[in-house]
């Protein structure tokens, strides 16, 4: 599903350079679930947004469901996220003054389907993680925990072959958690790819597999027996 192939990624002002990413290759196959571990500053967040296509590696190849990305437009690589890849964020991004519904259709806009579709797909969204009853609220009336599972239904209500969460139970306690966890577990039991950024050594235990940076470099891969 993912391959990274001497990725580096350096950021550039007019007085200093970073090192994000140092010289890291990796392969994460289709139907897997994986979490990314390390400490603040270790290069986390820059790995998932080249994995999403937010960002692109100062040198070295990436490549997401067998095609290379590398050099494509930013045209082409909107429209790639837009029907590959669904993201879940630790801060919610929900639009306040529209209802949950609508938000979860929202990446459905730019998508070439009906009225009609948008809305089924997004109900079909919220059922699956348990907020049918609350779609015609607004995000301020839903609990911490429910906003997560309102952004995780706009993440796959476009039924995305891979899924990136950065820090998706970091705002929330131990109890909606572990069950935003078990969603993101039963959508990967699903066969959706499941990509996971966590401090938390707990919900990292619960994926196959758990890959670990420091400074920018992979430094241990952990597999589950």
């Amino acid at each position: 599903m993912i391959r990274i192939e001497n990725v580096e990624k350096v950021y550039r002002t007019d007085r200093i350079e970073t090192l994000a990413i140092s010289r890291v290759s990796l392969e994460i196959r289709r139907g897997e679930m994986v979490s990314v571990m390390g400490p603040s500053g270790s290069g986390k967040s820059t790995l998932l947004h080249l994995m999403g296509l937010l960002d692109v590696p100062s040198s070295g190849r990436i490549s997401i469901a067998g095609r290379d990305v590398s050099g494509l437009r930013d045209s082409s690589l909107a429209k790639m996220r837009n029907s590959t890849i669904g993201f879940v964020f630790q801060s919610f991004h929900l639009v306040p003054d529209l209802s949950v519904l609508d938000n979860v259709g929202i990446p459905l806009l730019y998508r070439s389907i009906s009225g009609k579709e948008r809305r089924r797909r997004a109900v079909e969204a919220l059922e699956k993680v348990g907020l049918g009853a609350r779609m015609h609220h607004r995000p301020g009336m839903l609990s911490g925990g429910q906003q997560q599972r309102a952004a995780i239904a706009r993440a796959i209500a476009g039924e995305p072959e891979l899924l990136l969460a950065d820090e998706p139970t970091g705002n929330l306690d131990s109890v909606m958690g572990h069950e935003i966890m078990e969603i993101l577990l039963e959508l990967n039991r699903g066969g959706t790819t499941v990509v996971m950024v966590t401090h938390d050594a707990r919900m990292a235990d619960l994926t196959r597999r758990c890959i670990r940076l420091h400074d920018g470099r992979l430094v241990h891969e952990e597999t589950a027996p």
